[in-house]
């Protein structure tokens, strides 16, 4: 068995929240955060069992501040 670590996004849709792993393409949802992330991790792991994804180097997330008029 293997593991990796995906991004997660979590956003709110009326009254469900949407979890989403941006690398895969998946996209779960649940009544909490946690349920979301939950059943997101799930359905990746059933995806990649029928779609594995080719090995990669890591990739590093950060935030960058822009000004613009």
């Amino acid at each position: 068995m293997k593991t990796r670590s995906f991004t997660v996004i979590v956003y709110r849709e009326e009254d469900m929240y949407v979890a989403e792993c941006p690398e895969v393409g998946t996209v779960d949802q649940g009544k909490t955060i946690e349920e979301a992330i939950t059943n997101l991790k799930e359905a990746t792991r059933l995806y990649l069992e029928e779609f594995p994804l080719p090995e990669t180097s890591p990739r590093y997330m950060t935030s960058i501040e822009v000004t613009y008029a």
